[in-house]
């Protein structure tokens, strides 16, 4: 092409000269960096550290991994029609909770419960006899469970056995061999910041590691269906679908935890999951292993949180002990002298921090064994003795089916507590018994103005005042007596019967 042409054609000589200027930047660029060495050298006392770290992690992972498994359930078609107006369109029945996305077992085409369902989960091998530790809503359900294990081989689960309460299930195979177990650590001896590995097959991904580390301990987490009777271990290792059932390592190579749950609002990874403690999964599976099922101790009475408001009023120390609220009669902790306002701050040599931590304790301990509790009353130490008996299975401590309605009161027996934002009244005998409660045992509340302090603590018509701080209250005219001498500026404290059983209210202006 002529210089004529270039000049006839302006944008071709832009062009022309623009990638020109590109090929000689690139040029210039290889010309400074052929040969050149780094302006600064790397860290090798640094890099050793880090690949040292990454070592740890590597062995960790080799000595985990073979004792790893996979959990597939099937159910069996059921004789259940589609609803056509919606509704049994095969949702997850874990849809709702901690649970929800863990288990695989949703059904991605949408079919009606009535046809086969499969689902898939971890597992790890406790027991070279061909023991396996997993999740209980992994195999919950199922009419048959396939374990597959690191080395390829598949065998069909037997003798499953499962606690609903921890959400953990142990299974049996047979004919396998010697298998490679898992080594179990110590979760007690966790600390925040420990590192940590979650195993597992997170969207069918068989032999996934995620690393993280022990993000928080103690976490409660009940579900709206049902409560879960441990205390987690919280991780920002990566748990998913999947991961249920298999085990969170430490660097070591040892099992500290059995993944279980994650907060989130996807269904996915968000950053917080939780693990069983191991500790209490040997507990529990030691138990399910050799008696198929687990036998808990138990105290027999209503416990809450010590808040700081209500520490004041107890004589206890913020953040520590847990306030007794009720009694149920016939029980051990009736049988021991326990009284409704007790703080238990020590459970044997354990100090007592939260209703969780106390129910942990106590559950563990031998059936028929005596164990001293020391409860904070009336600003004194007592000691009680207290025997270990096994928790009924009728034994409930929920909510009643049956919400409490308040008896309409005569105009004459009514009394309108303006502070205080509520209404009471004389309770009748009918009322009484309808409530298990004996005749005069206190004042029904016949209303709650909202936005008050009554209102504000939860209050509602139909509850009754058994109460007020430490003075029986049997009528109307003995809860005005009571509250004369009470402030709401320091608070005044109601014992009250509601349906989810008795409890401590503080009213604060």
């Amino acid at each position: 092409m002529s210089a004529s042409r270039f000049r006839n054609h302006p944008r071709l000589v832009l062009t022309v000269a623009l990638l020109a200027a590109v090929a000689g930047a690139a040029a210039w660029q290889r010309d400074a960096v052929i040969g050149q060495e780094p302006t600064k050298p790397i860290n090798k006392d640094a890099l050793r550290h880090a690949e040292s770290l990454s070592d740890a992690f590597n062995s960790a992972a080799e000595v985990a991994m073979p004792s790893v498994v996979t959990i597939r359930s099937r159910t069996k078609a059921q004789p259940v029609s589609r609803n056509r107006g919606g509704g049994g369109n095969g949702e997850n029945p874990l849809k709702g909770t901690p649970f929800e996305g863990l288990f695989d077992g949703r059904d991605p085409d949408g079919m009606a419960p009535n046809h086969p369902r499969q689902g898939m989960g971890s597992g790890v091998i406790i027991d070279r006899s061909g023991i396996v530790l997993t999740n209980n809503h992994v195999v919950e359900g199922a009419d048959e469970v396939i374990v597959h294990l690191a080395d390829g081989r598949e065998f069909k689960a037997e003798d499953i056995k499962t606690d609903e309460q921890t959400d953990l299930a142990v299974l049996t195979i047979k004919g396998a061999g010697s298998l490679p177990a898992a080594t179990m650590g110590d979760s007690d001896k966790l600390r925040i910041g420990s590192w940590v590995m979650a195993i597992g097959n997170p969207f069918e991904l068989e032999q996934t590691v995620s690393a993280g580390i022990i993000s928080g301990m103690g976490r409660d987490l009940n579900t709206r269906s049902r409560e879960i009777r441990a205390r987690f271990l919280q991780t920002d290792a990566a748990i998913n679908p999947g991961n249920s059932g298999g085990p969170l390592v430490n660097l070591h190579g040892e099992v500290i935890g059995i993944n279980t749950a994650i907060a989130t609002n996807t269904g996915t990874y968000s950053g917080i999951g939780f693990a069983i403690p191991i500790n209490v999964a040997k507990w529990v599976t030691g138990q399910l292993i050799k008696k198929g099922q687990v036998e808990r101790a138990y105290l027999g009475v209503g416990i809450k949180q010590v808040s700081p408001e209500l520490a004041a009023k107890f004589g206890a120390k913020p953040g520590s002990g847990v306030l007794v609220t009720q009694v149920h009669p016939n029980t051990p902790a009736a049988e021991a002298g326990f009284e409704a306002g007790d703080v238990v701050v020590k459970f044997g040599d354990q100090e007592v921090n939260g209703p969780s931590q106390l129910q942990s304790f106590v559950e563990r301990v031998p059936i028929d064994s005596k164990n001293a509790v020391e409860v904070l009353r009336d600003g004194k130490h007592v000691t009680l003795s207290v025997t270990a008996r096994p928790l009924p299975k009728e034994f409930a401590l929920a909510a009643r089916n049956t919400p409490l309605q308040a008896e309409k009161p005569q105009p004459e027996n009514a009394f309108e507590a303006d502070d205080l934002g509520m209404e009471v009244a004389d309770l009748t005998v009918d009322k009484a018994e309808e409530l298990g409660l004996k005749p005069n045992a206190g004042v029904v509340i016949t209303a709650v103005k909202p936005g008050t302090p009554a209102g504000e603590q939860g209050l509602r018509a139909g509850m009754v005042v058994l109460k007020v701080g430490k003075k029986d209250v049997k009528s109307v005219d003995e809860f005005k007596s009571a509250i004369k001498g009470e402030s709401l500026k320091e608070g005044v404290l109601l014992y009250v019967h509601a349906r989810n059983g008795n409890d401590f209210v503080l009213l604060k202006e």
